[in-house]
C-alpha cells in the first residue's frame, strides 16, 4: 500500500534531518527499526508519508493505524494494514480470516499474522499510533524483524500516553536487544519553521509579529496551526497579520467548530456520526447511522473529503485526517447527540452479529445502555481471558464496574485479569473487594485461592500463610464440589511455593481424588502441577515429580489447560531441568506459548527471561546471561513483584554480577533487597540473601564482616537443605577470603547434590585448601570427566585439576587442563577467569617457545584482532596461508580460540 500525503502543506516543513535518517534505513540487508515519538499533531503521520512517498520504484508498504478510545481486536494493526491491500487471491484472504478468528490462540495467529506479512512482502511496514494499539499487534511488530529480508519497520506512539499498563510500555528494550533501533523525537516547531509552513500554506510570506504571534499561540504544534488557518477561510485570502491581531478560536476546539459551521445538515450530521463512530467508519454503518441514502452519502462524503475534513482510508471506509479533529468534534456535541449516535450504533452492531464485544460494550455505555453493558462486560471478559489477552479483559472488567462497582463476576474478572497480567497492585485490589462482597462460602473461597497467589507474588509471604489458613478453614465448609477441589489445590500450591513438600503432597492427592470423583480435569492437572514440583524439588521420589510434571504439560496441552501447562513447565525447568541445553531451550519455548495462551505475563515474561539466562550461564556465555536478566529486568518496570521482591530478576542479576567482578552492581542489588524483605525478620529464612552479602565481603576483602555472615549461614545451613550452585558459589568465596577450610564445611553439611559431581566439587575445593592434593585431584578429575556441571563451573574443575597438578610439578598435565579451561571459559569473566590467568602466570601457560618466528608474528596480530583476510594483506601472504598459520599456532599452544591467543599475549603473562 503507497499512502498519501498528509497536511494542509504542500510540503513538510522542520523535519528533513527525521525524514533523510528514515531514508537511510530503507533497503538495508537487515532488518531496522525506527520509532517516532511526539505529541499529538507534532507531525508523526507526515513524516511516515513523506517517506512512503519517496520509496524506491516498485517497493511496497504496509501501514496500520490504532484505534483510540476502544479495546480494539487482536491484531488490530495489521489487519487495518492487509485490510487496505485487499488481498483478492484465495490464500490472502483465507489467512485474514485466520487471523481475525477469536477461536485460534494468540501464538497461532501471531504465527499465521507473521506468515501473512512476509506473503505481502513489504519493503517498510509502518503501525501508526502503538500508544493505542492492543498487545498481539505490539507483539507482532516486535517479531516482524525475525521474517526472511531487511525490512524499515516503523512505529508511531505519543509517550505521554504510555503508562506501565500500557502493552507498548515494555516493547523498548525488547526491540533494542533484537534489532537496531533508531529513535526520532519530533519537537514543536522553531519561529523560523512556523514561519516557513505559514509560507507554504498562504504561498506568501508572514510578517514577523504574525510569525512570532502564531507560533506562540499554537505553541509550534504544526497540526494546530494548519486548523486555525483553515478555520480562517481560504489559505489563498488569510490575511495574516489580521488573524494575528483580532480575536480568534485559539482553542483547537473553537477552530474545529467554525468549521463545522461551514457545514449543511445533511455534512454536520455525517461528520458528527463519523466522530462518534471511530476512526474507521464503515460506509454502510455510517449509512444506517445518518438515515441517509447512498446517492446522499456519496455527495457528502465527496464534499467532506475535498474540505480535507475526512479522507478515505480503505474501499467503502472513512476517516478524520487526523484523531484530534475527530476527538474534538466529539466533545463539542450535546450529551443527547452522542448517546443518540451510541445508540444507533450500538442497534447495528447487535443486529449485525458483531463479535467485538468490547465495541458493542463501549457503544452500548455511550447511548446509556448501561444493562446491556455490563451484559457484554462480563461475556467479554470471560472471552478475552479464554484467550488469553488478559489486559483487554482487565479494561472490558473495569468499564462494567464503572457502571456496578459491587457486581462480583466482573470484580472477579478484573482481579484474575489484573494478576495474569501482572498488575499485582489491582490484583490484591479487585481481590480484596471480591473477598468483601462475596455473599457464599464458594465466593468466598474463589477470592481466598487468588489472594493466597497474590500475596506470594507480593512478596507477604506471612498474610500468604494466614490467608492459607482460612481457605483450609473455608475447604471444611465447603459441599463437595468444583470450588472444593481448587480450594484443595490451592492450599497444595500455597505449600509448595513455601518448599512444604510432605503438605503439598497430601493436599494435592486430595485435590486429585476429589476432580477425578467430579469429572474435572482442569482441577486435576493443576493439582498435579503442585505434586510434581513438590515432588521434583526434594531429594526423594524426583524421577517421579519429574514424570509427573511433564504427563501433566503434555495433558494440559491437549485439552488447553494452558495455564497448568505453562506452570508444570516452568517447575520443570526449575526443579529438574533437562540435561542438553537444547532440551532445555525447547521446554522453555513450550512453557512460553503455553504461558502467552493463557495471557499469563509472569511466565511468559519473568521466567522466560529467568530461565534464558540459565541457560546461558550452563552454557558458559556470561554476556549472554546478563543481557537476558538485563532484558527481563527492563520489561519488568516494577510491575511485577514477588517474593523475590520488586526487582524480580535483582538477585540473579547479582549472582551474575558477582561472577563478572562486578561487586559495586552486587552490592547495590542485595542492599535494596535487604531494606525491602530484611532476610533476619523471616520466619523461614534462606542462604539467599546473607550468602550474596558473604560474597561480597569475601570479595571484597572484608573479613571481619565475612565471617559474621558465615555464623549465620551456618546456622541457617543446619536447619535447611542448600543446593549444589549455591554451596560452590560460597565456598568458592569463602576459600579466597582464606576463610579456614572446616569453617566452611559445615555449609555441606544438608548439601543437595544433583548430580553427584557438585559434591565432589566441594570435596576437592575443601580437601585442596585443608592440604589435602590427592584426595582434590581425584576429586577435581571426576568432576572434569562427568562433565555435568556448567561450563564455568567445569571450568573452575580443571583450573583446580591444574593448579594441585602444578604444584606437584607436573606442569605438561597441568596445561592440558588450562587448555581445556580456557575452552569452557572462553565467554566468562571475573574470578573464574582471574583462578585461570593466575595458573598462566605461575607457569601452567602454554609455551610460545613452541612457536617459529613467522609463527610468533602472526600470534601477535590475531592478539590485535586482525582477522584472516587482514593477516594475508599485512603479511603479504595467500588468506589460506594465514589460517594454515593460525591453526598452528592453537595447536602448539593447545588451545582452541582466538581469544586465548590474546590472553596469552598480554602484557604481564608469564610467556609473553
Amino acid at each position: 500500500m503507497r499512502g498519501g500525503r498528509l497536511g494542509v502543506s504542500p510540503v513538510m516543513v522542520g523535519r528533513a534531518g527525521e525524514l533523510r535518517r528514515l531514508r537511510g534505513l530503507v533497503g538495508s540487508v537487515d532488518a531496522q527499526v525506527a520509532m517516532i515519538a511526539g505529541e499529538p499533531g507534532v507531525g508523526k503521520s507526515r513524516l511516515v508519508q513523506e517517506l512512503l512517498a519517496d520509496l524506491p520504484a516498485g517497493g511496497r508498504a504496509l501501514v496500520g493505524q490504532a484505534d483510540p478510545g476502544t479495546l480494539g481486536r487482536p491484531f488490530e494493526l495489521l489487519l487495518d494494514a492487509l485490510d487496505s491491500c485487499r488481498p483478492e487471491d484465495g490464500a490472502g484472504a483465507e489467512l485474514l480470516r485466520e487471523i481475525s478468528d477469536p477461536a485460534l490462540g494468540a501464538p497461532e495467529r501471531l504465527r499465521l499474522a507473521l506468515a501473512a506479512v512476509e506473503q505481502a512482502d513489504p519493503a517498510v511496514v509502518i503501525f501508526e499510533d502503538l500508544h493505542w494499539a492492543d498487545a498481539e499487534s505490539v507483539a507482532l511488530f516486535e517479531r516482524l524483524g525475525d521474517l526472511p529480508g531487511g525490512r524499515l519497520l516503523v512505529g508511531t506512539y505519543r509517550p505521554g500516553e504510555v503508562d506501565r499498563r500500557n502493552p507498548l510500555a515494555d516493547l523498548f528494550g525488547r526491540l533494542e536487544r533484537r534489532y537496531p533501533v533508531t529513535y526520532l523525537r519530533l519537537e514543536r516547531l522553531s519561529l523560523d519553521d512556523t514561519s516557513a509552513l505559514l509560507t507554504a500554506m498562504t504561498g506568501r510570506p508572514p510578517t514577523y509579529r504574525s510569525a512570532v504571534t502564531l507560533h506562540h499561540r499554537t505553541g509550534g504544534n504544526p497540526f494546530f496551526l494548519e486548523e486555525l488557518l483553515k478555520a480562517a477561510g481560504p489559505l489563498e485570502d488569510v490575511d495574516l497579520d489580521k488573524l494575528s491581531g483580532e480575536p480568534l478560536p485559539w482553542n483547537l476546539a473553537d477552530a474545529l467548530r467554525r468549521q463545522l459551521d461551514e457545514l449543511d445538515p445533511g455534512q454536520e450530521r455525517v461528520i458528527e456520526a463519523a466522530a462518534v463512530l471511530g476512526r474507521k467508519v464503515p460506509f454502510d454503518l455510517l449509512a444506517a447511522v445518518t438515515t441517509l441514502d447512498e446517492d446522499e452519502l456519496i455527495s457528502v462524503l465527496r464534499e467532506l473529503v475535498r474540505r480535507g475534513m475526512l479522507v478515505e482510508i480503505g474501499d467503502d471506509e472513512f476517516g478524520f485526517r487526523h484523531a484530534l479533529a475527530r476527538e474534538a468534534i466529539a466533545d463539542q456535541l450535546l450529551g443527547r447527540q452522542r448517546r443518540r449516535l451510541h445508540e444507533l450504533a450500538y442497534e447495528c452492531l447487535v443486529a449485525g452479529g458483531s463479535p467485538d464485544l468490547a465495541l458493542v460494550a463501549h457503544h452500548a455505555c455511550g447511548a446509556g445502555r448501561y444493562d446491556d453493558m455490563v451484559a457484554a462486560a462480563r461475556r467479554g471478559v470471560k472471552e478475552y481471558l479464554a484467550k488469553g489477552s488478559a489486559y483487554q479483559a482487565l479494561q472490558l472488567a473495569e468499564l462494567g464496574l464503572s457502571e456496578v462497582p459491587e457486581d462480583g463476576e466482573l470484580i472477579a474478572g478484573a482481579a484474575r485479569a489484573a494478576w495474569l497480567a501482572g498488575l499485582l497492585d489491582d490484583a490484591n485490589r479487585y481481590g480484596k473487594r471480591r473477598l468483601r462482597a462475596a455473599e457464599t462460602a464458594e465466593e468466598g473461597s474463589a477470592a481466598l485461592r487468588l489472594l493466597v497467589r497474590i500475596k506470594w507474588e507480593t512478596g507477604m509471604v506471612e498474610h500468604m500463610a494466614e490467608l492459607t489458613e482460612r481457605l483450609v478453614a473455608t475447604v471444611d465448609e465447603l459441599p463437595d464440589g468444583c470450588e472444593k477441589a481448587r480450594a484443595m489445590a490451592a492450599v497444595a500450591q500455597s505449600y509448595m511455593l513455601r518448599d512444604y513438600c510432605t503438605e503439598t503432597v497430601d493436599w494435592a492427592d486430595r485435590a486429585i481424588a476429589a476432580a477425578d470423583l467430579l469429572g474435572e480435569p482442569g482441577v486435576r492437572l493443576a493439582a498435579q502441577v503442585e505434586k510434581g514440583s513438590a515432588q521434583s524439588s526434594g531429594s526423594v521420589n524426583q524421577e517421579e515429580g519429574r514424570q509427573l510434571l511433564y504427563r501433566t504439560a503434555d495433558e494440559a496441552e491437549r485439552i488447553g489447560e494452558w495455564l497448568s501447562a505453562a506452570r508444570a513447565l516452568n517447575n520443570l525447568l526449575s526443579n529438574a531441568p533437562p540435561a542438553r541445553v537444547e532440551d532445555q531451550r525447547r521446554v522453555l519455548e513450550r512453557m512460553r506459548t503455553a504461558a502467552q495462551r493463557a495471557g499469563f505475563e509472569a511466565l511468559a515474561v519473568a521466567s522466560y527471561f529467568e530461565h534464558s539466562a540459565q541457560q546461558a550461564l550452563i552454557d558458559g556465555d556470561l554476556p549472554a546471561a546478563i543481557a537476558a536478566v538485563e532484558e527481563g529486568r527492563r520489561r519488568d518496570q516494577g510491575t511485577l513483584r514477588t517474593s523475590r521482591g520488586t526487582d524480580y530478576h535483582g538477585m540473579l542479576r547479582a549472582g551474575l554480577a558477582l561472577e563478572a567482578g562486578e561487586l559495586d552492581v552486587a552490592r547495590a542489588i542485595v542492599t535494596r533487597y535487604e531494606e525491602a524483605f530484611p532476610y533476619r525478620k523471616r520466619k523461614k529464612r534462606s542462604l539467599s540473601t546473607p550468602g550474596l552479602f558473604f560474597h561480597v565481603a569475601c570479595r571484597s576483602g572484608d573479613l571481619v564482616a565475612a565471617e559474621e555472615y558465615l555464623a549465620e549461614m551456618v546456622d541457617i545451613a543446619s536447619q535447611s537443605r542448600v543446593w549444589g550452585d549455591l554451596a560452590h558459589d560460597l565456598i568458592s568465596a569463602g576459600l579466597a577470603a582464606k576463610l579456614p577450610a572446616p569453617a566452611l564445611r559445615p555449609l555441606i553439611g544438608r548439601l543437595v547434590a544433583r548430580p553427584e559431581s557438585w559434591r565432589w566439587l566441594l570435596d576437592a575445593q575443601l580437601d585442596e585448601a585443608d592440604g589435602s592434593p590427592d584426595r582434590a585431584l581425584a576429586d577435581y578429575v571426576r568432576v572434569t570427566e562427568a562433565a555435568e556441571l556448567p561450563k564455568p563451573v567445569l571450568g573452575t574443575a580443571h583450573v583446580g585439576a591444574a593448579r594441585v597438578l602444578l604444584a606437584a610439578g607436573r606442569a605438561a598435565e597441568a596445561r592440558q587442563h588450562v587448555a581445556r579451561a580456557a575452552e569452557l571459559l572462553a565467554r566468562w569473566g571475573g574470578w573464574r577467569v582471574a583462578a585461570l590467568d593466575e595458573l598462566r602466570a605461575g607457569g601452567a601457560a602454554p609455551v610460545l617457545d613452541a612457536l617459529t618466528p613467522r609463527e610468533l608474528e602472526v600470534a601477535r596480530l590475531v592478539a590485535a584482532g586482525l582477522t584472516n583476510a587482514e593477516l594475508a594483506r599485512r603479511l603479504f601472504i595467500s588468506p589460506r596461508t594465514a589460517a594454515v598459520h593460525v591453526s598452528n599456532i592453537l595447536s602448539k599452544l593447545e588451545i582452541s580460540s582466538r581469544t586465548e591467543v590474546a590472553r596469552l599475549l598480554r602484557p604481564g603473562s608469564s610467556d609473553n
